[in-house]
């Protein structure tokens, strides 16, 4: 196996991932956002969490793919079609994560105080979806 051989499997490979990411993403997504309705948040509060996990999960894997992208432009045989469509993927891809991150955080990128990947949004609803799920479990219940 010789390196382009390699590098294609890693580019495979993070395309896999990244596939994955979003996947598992929407599962986390709908867990969340089903386990907020039934804490009785309402179902504003459940899309709001469905919507922003979901985002997020997206969010990490374009960013996973745009990896692999460059990792297929930088190893891949010199031509100006590949390197324009590779490119073109790239930009696309770019553009949708700064659209989506712009909807979960309704702000420009460029105007945030600290970077948000789309892991950190995921990770966040997480431990929300935790510390509310622990806050139920000891507030006594209202009949």
């Amino acid at each position: 196996m010789n390196l382009e051989e390699v590098f294609v499997a890693v580019a495979i490979a993070f395309e896999l991932i990244g596939a994955t990411t979003m996947v598992i993403g929407f599962v986390v997504a709908v867990v969340l956002g089903i386990r907020s309705l039934a804490r009785g948040d309402g179902g504003q509060a459940a899309f709001t969490t469905l919507r922003t996990t979901l985002g997020g999960a997206i969010l990490l894997g374009l960013e996973v793919l745009v990896a692999a992208d460059l990792i297929r432009t930088i190893t891949s045989k010199p031509s100006m079609e590949d390197a324009l469509i590779l490119g073109i993927i790239v930009v696309i891809r770019t553009v949708l994560s700064m659209s989506i991150q712009i909807e979960i955080e309704g702000t420009l990128p460029w105007r945030r105080a600290l970077l948000t990947s789309g892991a950190a949004v995921v990770g966040r609803e997480i431990a929300r979806d935790r510390d509310q799920a622990a806050a139920a479990r000891t507030e006594p219940k209202r009949t």
